[in-house]
């Protein structure tokens, strides 16, 4: 009886049980369970020891990793995994179940692009990821100068640098910069520039870079085409803007909690910003739809005309 009650105190925990929702999918290691779920990694460590406790949770090691997945229904456990699951079944309208679904859903995506051999047997074929192929597309590229505007934690900016003749990350906030900076110089990078800015007022100088970057960052601007605009200035006669970020989508979550100022892009609106802003040469493409998943990428670029073209 006291191992019932014990079971039973942990599952009066509305977190605990969105984390044994999640696990009823796949199993997931404790930084993608606190990507899906939202809270600190230490608060979900501390869930998962309590669940593990109640023999609702069990763990293995693999690759470095361990994962956390359901246990073994037993006998004796059986009855409460049926309600657990007819519950999760119909939680689907529930706010919270449906941000971490869709968020699930894109941890799983990651796993596939980085083929993943936890997530597809299929996939086990050494050295093979997108990373590797976006590295290996870089060796064809030519050097240039390039902004990534809106740079975040520079992730992206480090990947542009093994291949650009020099970047310049900008972001407005300096604790996000100051963390890209850590990155850039625990990676030894030295082609790289952080600089603290809007994006619609650059710390860039007229026709200083051949390309400008905005990945995930255009849908927080006030205003588009002023930013776009921007972009233009500092781009040098034939240079080119890259644009990605969300395809228009549904999920007010997304805006309530990163910010931002739209809900992502229809292609034909990134189109008619890039011509209002004087691009030309324009080129539109969509990323795949998985499915139960709401996000979809839509790409966008356009070069900025020669001298003799421009306004």
């Amino acid at each position: 009886m006291q191992r019932a009650a014990a079971r039973f105190r942990v599952l009066s925990d509305s977190t605990r049980l969105r984390i044994l929702r999640v696990l009823s999918h796949d199993r997931f290691n404790v930084t993608e369970l606190t990507g899906i779920v939202g809270i600190a990694q230490s608060s979900v460590s501390r869930h998962l020891a309590l669940l593990k406790e109640a023999e609702l949770v069990g763990e293995e090691r693999e690759g470095g990793f361990v994962y956390y997945r359901l246990r073994d229904q037993e006998q004796a456990t059986a009855p409460l995994w049926t309600v657990l699951a007819a519950d999760f079944a119909s939680g689907g309208a529930d706010r919270a179940a449906a941000a971490d679904a869709v968020r699930l859903q894109e941890v799983l995506r990651r796993r596939r692009e980085e083929f993943d051999p936890g997530a597809d047997p299929r996939q086990i074929v050494p050295g093979r990821s997108w990373a590797a192929w976006a590295r290996a597309l870089g060796h064809l590229l030519p050097a240039l100068d390039v902004a990534d505007i809106g740079c975040g934690e520079g992730h992206l900016t480090l990947e542009l640098a093994r291949w650009a003749r020099h970047v310049t990350g900008v972001d407005r906030s300096d604790d996000v910069l100051e963390r890209a900076k850590t990155l850039g110089e625990r990676r030894q990078v030295e082609n790289v520039t952080w600089r603290k800015g809007d994006l619609a007022r650059l710390p860039l100088r007229d026709e200083s870079v051949d390309l400008t970057v905005f990945s995930q960052s255009l849908r927080y601007a006030t205003d588009p085409e002023r930013v776009l605009a921007e972009a233009s200035r500092v781009l040098r006669p034939g240079g080119r803007v890259l644009i990605l970020d969300l395809k228009e989508h549904d999920q007010a979550w997304v805006q309530a909690r990163f910010g931002d100022r739209r809900p992502g892009f229809a292609p034909g609106d990134l189109e008619s910003l890039l011509q209002g802003a004087g691009f030309r040469a324009i080129r539109l493409s969509t990323g795949s739809r998985q499915a139960g998943n709401p996000f979809v990428v839509v790409i966008a670029s356009g070069t900025w005309p020669p001298r003799n073209r421009m306004r």
